[in-house]
């Protein structure tokens, strides 16, 4: 599968550059960056860096304003699982955007054929995360501690 840009109702969701990616990581405060992974950084600085590292720049189809980011934390394992995450910025937030961009990701992961369960991690609490997740037909499996966020609950969604 190649990284084309994928299109939903309201959302464009384009494939980021290695430099774009970088640039992203760079202007975050610097309490933000110090979370960012080293194996990311590692992944996203290599000549063969793709989409399921790079991620996508969420563009509303109707402005052409980015209003957020989205991606896999890693590309397909031998396991056939990824991990998505995605960030609405604050003026867009609670609008159904970041529901858009979950399922495009799902999608995508699926289409692909190298992927039978897509997980993503929300805080251990009820949240806009955790609706924008059952909305997209994932299930609660567990708490878990994650080396970087700590207690984490865990969502998964197999392939249909």
């Amino acid at each position: 599968m190649t990284s084309a840009t994928v299109d939903t109702e309201r959302l464009r969701l384009v494939p980021k550059t290695r430099e774009e990616a970088l640039a992203q990581v760079e202007r975050l405060p610097p309490d933000q960056r110090s979370h960012v992974s080293a194996d990311w950084l590692t992944r996203v600085r290599s000549p063969s860096a793709d989409v399921w590292t790079l991620g996508f720049d969420l563009v509303d189809r109707s402005t052409r304003t980015i209003i957020g980011t989205c991606g896999f934390v890693g590309p397909p394992g031998a396991d056939e699982m990824v991990e998505i995450a995605y960030g609405i910025d604050p003026p867009y937030e609670g609008k159904g955007y970041a529901t858009e961009a979950a399922r495009a990701l799902t999608a995508y992961a699926f289409a692909s054929g190298r992927v039978r369960v897509v997980r993503a991690h929300t805080l251990p609490q009820a949240n806009g995360s955790t609706r924008v997740l059952t909305k997209c037909g994932f299930r609660f499996v567990g708490e878990l501690i994650d080396p970087v966020d700590g207690v984490v609950w865990r969502w998964e969604r197999g392939a249909d």
